[in-house]
């Protein structure tokens, strides 16, 4: 016998779905099942993109590919993380998923898609136009046997650090109903700090990209110009200040202690293997045999500007202001879109 569900019934439970969606696993701050629900998924899928570029890499023997997964494979698990896995559990539309979204997630989800997008674009473009490969690693590439172990040396332990990195964007979208009891107007502020973190770090980031770009269309010295006036690797402090604001726009929403780990890992990454340390060993090797007058510049910039954070009377630097500035745009647009989405 068939029984007929009245068309209101359907109209509630549509409703009640959209408003309380079973997308979260009901896990707890320091729950073991955090390493069940994100890490582990996390590494299955950056050590199988990690394969596969680890294959193209070798057979066009180009080893920054992997560069050009790191941001792209971020953005990939969080949107993976927050509607793919929702749409194939529960067998729902892309547009139901997404809109079961609370507001903050989507703020988080929209900057880790900017930034990621942003960034593969850059890395591809430059690695595009260069046409060989990045000069760090044409001399790892000449170790005995480089390429029999890059993958377990290179690739899958970038991806074990993807995993944790990943964090701030795939704990919140795993989760159950943990907030910080914290008011409304409390929470708009700390939303409204993590906007305008990841609005600076964007810029900043961007700023570097670009005023290095053009510099080396006109010029072969270093870039000590703009946002590179302020620190020796503005690019870097950038990409960190936006991970941290992936943590904070969790304190605004669904929070767990865990997310912090996050930003830490990637900071230690650019600051200690991956990041400025890596650049300025390769530039030093490579300028003092082949280019004396950027080596040159290279020590005197390393005696004048810090590396990574700016010392406080940089801060009333002009490019230092319009970093900040951009920050404030960001908070302002972030307001209109809200003030729209709550209409």
């Amino acid at each position: 016998m068939a029984y007929l569900i009245p068309p209101s019934a359907l109209e509630n439970q549509a409703s009640s779905f959209l408003h309380s969606p079973p997308l979260r696993n009901n896990i707890t701050p320091g729950d073991v099942g955090i390493l069940k629900s994100t890490l582990l998924p996390s590494f299955g899928l950056y050590s199988s993109l990690s394969l596969a570029t680890y294959i193209a890499a070798e057979a066009t023997d180009r080893v920054e590919l992997k560069d050009w997964l790191w941001p792209s494979a971020q953005v990939l698990n969080a949107w993976w993380t927050a509607v793919g896995q929702p749409m194939c559990k529960h067998d729902i539309s892309f547009g139901t998923a997404f809109e079961a979204l609370p507001w903050t997630e989507r703020v988080l989800l929209s900057c880790v898609t900017i930034w990621g997008t942003r960034l593969f674009a850059r890395i591809a473009c430059r690695s595009l136009s260069r046409g060989t490969d990045d000069a760090r690693y044409e001399a790892v590439k000449k170790e005995p046997g480089f390429w029999k172990k890059a993958f377990l040396k290179i690739f899958l332990p970038e991806a074990a650090v993807l995993s944790v990195i990943s964090l701030p964007f795939t704990v919140p979208f795993t989760m159950g109903e943990i907030t910080l009891s914290i008011g409304d107007d409390v929470m708009n502020v700390v939303r409204a700090l993590g906007v305008g973190l990841f609005s600076a770090g964007f810029a900043m980031e961007a700023m570097a990209d670009t005023q290095l770009g053009l510099h080396r269309q006109e010029r072969t010295d270093l870039c000590r110009h703009g946002v590179w006036g302020l620190v020796r690797h503005p690019n870097y402090l950038g990409d960190t200040l936006v991970h941290f604001s992936f943590a904070l726009l969790n304190m605004a929403g669904r929070f767990n202690p865990v997310v912090i780990l996050g930003p830490v890992a990637n900071y230690l990454f650019l600051r200690f293997v991956g990041g400025d340390k890596e650049t300025e060993a390769s530039q030093k090797e490579r300028y003092k045999s082949q280019d004396p007058h950027n080596y040159g510049q290279l020590q005197q910039w390393q005696r004048e500007r810090n590396s990574f954070w700016p010392d406080l009377r940089d801060l009333v630097n002009p490019w230092a202001l319009a970093v900040a500035s951009c920050g404030f745009i960001g908070v302002v647009i972030e307001e209109r879109f809200r003030g729209a989405y709550d209409m």
